[in-house]
């Protein structure tokens, strides 16, 4: 009886792989800015709120668990409360345009012009004697509105409102009114209170060694 030759069984391969995809050349990650730090006053601009900085581990903790958060202590800041004194030293005749270096400085910092008010105790700033030749009803508007920096003299500080930064120049000037404009021009400073004049001078006037 002839033999039948025997069938061979199909044999079953593993499925068929996907498509191949070819990796893609891996990019080169973007340095990322740097993100600009406090500045040196340390203080917020108005009207401009803080960066957002995340919750520290244990308030985050204390967020996540159901139940009151503890109340953060609302301890009065000294540095809030007093401003900050730097003193430029310079002469009578050289007290202005220190007064102006500091302005410009400060716009070039990111200062918002409303933010200062420079106070003169001699000679006006230039800007004061042209806005004063109108009268003095627009020129203290201009001070009322403060969107800009104002020039005033310093004898005139107790009419002048606070702000954050207050230039003072002792650029001569009757006798006495540094010693009576200097400690008002510290009180309208909210921050910062830049003083261009003769350092001993300072010093004695506001009792501190700056």
């Amino acid at each position: 009886m002839p033999l039948t030759p025997a069938i061979e069984e199909p044999q079953i391969h593993e499925s068929a792989q996907g498509p191949r995809v070819t990796p893609v050349a891996s990019r080169t990650a973007q340095t990322p800015r740097p993100v600009p730090g406090p500045r040196p006053a340390a203080v917020p601009r108005p009207g401009r709120p803080g960066p957002v900085r995340p919750a520290p581990p244990a308030q985050r903790a204390a967020q996540a668990t159901p139940g009151p958060v503890p109340a953060a202590p609302t301890a009065p800041s000294v540095s809030a409360a007093v401003p900050q004194v730097q003193l430029i030293p310079a002469s009578a005749e050289g007290a202005l345009d220190a007064a102006e270096e500091a302005v410009d400085l400060l716009l070039d910092t990111g200062r918002a012009p409303g933010d200062i008010l420079v106070l003169t105790t001699g000679d006006p700033h230039p800007w004061a004697a042209h806005e004063l030749s109108f009268g003095e009803a627009p020129y203290w508007a201009q001070h009322d509105a403060g969107d800009d920096v104002f020039y005033a003299d310093a004898a005139h500080v107790q009419r002048a409102a606070s702000r954050p930064v207050v230039v003072f120049a002792a650029n001569g000037g009757p006798a006495g009114t540094i010693t009576a404009a200097l400690p008002v021009a510290l009180s309208r400073a909210g921050a910062l209170l830049i003083v261009c004049g003769d350092v001993q001078q300072i010093n004695s006037v506001l009792g501190t060694g700056v």
